[in-house]
């Protein structure tokens, strides 16, 4: 049973204060996935989520590296799988060993190696409404991810 819930937002900053709430409230072993068309917002969020972990250096998305890593409080791991041809690239690459109960793990386009990768507690989706205006849905897909729509209604 899933449990989602959902919010407009008018501009980037909107879109990174609705993030580092998301953060705030982060546990290690937390998986989310993000998933939304080109420029929909994902990046944005991202940098957000960091600023929301007290992260004050440049956020980029690691579409070229496929992983770039945060040593903060919590090691956050974000993952850009845009460039996979085959979702085997996920196990080539042996991220499986960063999902783990010590990390939190962020994968943008997850879509790209479904079959490989666990279930996430949160999905969010971005739809892009004009050049500033985005829908976002926050949907919980485990009891932790259910916790953490609780945690943020």
């Amino acid at each position: 049973m899933t449990k989602e819930l959902s919010f407009l937002t008018n501009d980037a900053n909107e879109t990174a204060l609705l993030a580092e709430k998301l953060a705030k409230i982060v546990k290690p072993r937390d998986l989310i996935f993000l998933q939304g068309d080109l420029g929909s917002g994902k990046t944005t969020y991202m940098r957000g989520f960091l600023r929301g972990l007290n992260f004050t250096g440049k956020v980029k998305s690691p579409s070229y590296t496929l992983l770039e890593q945060y040593d903060l409080e919590l090691t956050i791991n974000h993952f850009d799988l845009y460039r996979f041809k085959d979702q085997r690239e996920w196990d080539d690459a042996g991220f499986n060993e960063f999902i783990n109960g010590n990390d939190v793990n962020v994968i943008e386009w997850p879509e790209r190696a479904v079959d490989v990768i666990p279930i996430s507690d949160l999905t969010i989706f971005f739809t892009y409404l004009d050049d500033k205006k985005r829908k976002i849905v926050i949907e919980g897909n485990s009891s932790r991810g259910r916790q953490c729509i609780d945690l943020l209604s």
